[in-house]
């Protein structure tokens, strides 16, 4: 992201938890909530909800490896504008939301790995939507308040391991390192976020959901050696951005997409060109931002 610090930050709300994996296996899904219990800003955008549904059934999106699906769907979503802080509906209560109509870095690819596991599943609606969107957010796929929603990335990660969603492949990647630098940008920052200036008792829980995030070892391939580990990327695999900003783990995120040359190429919402767009080779794009350091990658898993 070559925006402001604030919009680097702005990929996401910043919190997070540990799952315990054990207990993550006996998970299930959230019920779709009806259409007539649904409140009326919580899904906006029907129209490309309807296109997208129509493209997947005219390409047969459905039959695709789950990577692929995501990648045609990312594509499909190009000039979408970017559009941050759509998930903050309300200062008092946290509400899972879709809206097709502005992304940013984290509610794209989220919302292409949402569409895609539910293009899988079948039923394709705006409920069920919206309950595949809800089991990645939030923390063991529960929506409880501002706090169970995943905001680190590398949090994001390990929940979304845990409930069989993803693969963290980061360290498998040649070059791979321990990731060593601390998360506090929230607790630190809660003025700046507004479910956290109308509750403290918010910012309690995340003091000790960083500690636990801190506790972790995590892994990133430094920028200097994507390149060579780029053969072993896919379309679909989901990139988290590390960064040097103090506080934060990630500060931008996307998806890989392998075009039919063999470039791998970024597919992201960005905020310089203000829309979803396929941007240049992933390690080019990486050199060209000073505070990008390297990257976290996890691999979708099919829905089961």
């Amino acid at each position: 992201m070559r925006g402001s610090t604030l919009e680097r930050r702005a990929f996401v709300t910043l919190v997070g938890k540990a799952l315990v994996g054990a207990g993550a296996l006996a998970i299930s899904r959230p019920d779709p909530v009806p259409a007539r219990d649904r409140e009326p800003n919580v899904f906006a955008g029907q129209e490309t909800f309807e296109r997208l549904l129509m493209l997947g059934r005219e390409r047969a999106w459905s039959e695709l490896p789950i990577g692929e699906r995501i990648g045609a769907i990312g594509m499909a979503l190009r000039q979408t504008p970017y559009v941050a802080s759509t998930l903050e509906l309300y200062d008092d209560r946290e509400v899972c939301s879709v809206d097709f109509r502005g992304l940013d870095c984290v509610t794209f690819f989220e919302l292409a790995l949402a569409f895609a596991r539910m293009l899988k599943r079948g039923a394709p609606t705006p409920e069920t939507l919206l309950a595949e969107v809800t089991f990645l957010r939030y923390r063991g796929g529960r929506l409880t308040d501002y706090a169970s929603r995943l905001h680190y990335l590398s949090d994001w990660f390990v929940d979304n391991q845990a409930k069989r969603v993803v693969r963290l492949i980061t360290p498998e990647l040649p070059g791979a390192e321990r990731f060593t630098r601390r998360v506090n940008f929230m607790s630190t920052h809660p003025g700046a976020y507004r479910q956290l200036k109308a509750s403290p008792d918010q910012v309690a829980k995340v003091v000790l959901v960083e500690a636990e995030i801190n506790a972790r070892v995590t892994h990133y391939l430094p920028k200097e050696k994507v390149a060579a580990a780029q053969r072993l990327l896919l379309t679909g695999d989901i990139v988290g951005i590390t960064t040097t900003i103090d506080g934060l783990d990630c500060a931008h995120a996307g998806l890989c997409y392998r075009e039919g040359d063999g470039a791998l190429r970024l597919l992201h919402a960005s905020t310089t060109r203000k829309a979803v767009t396929l941007d240049e080779d992933l390690a080019t794009y990486l050199a060209g931002v000073s505070t990008h350091t390297g990257i976290m990658v996890a691999r979708p898993l099919e829905a089961t």
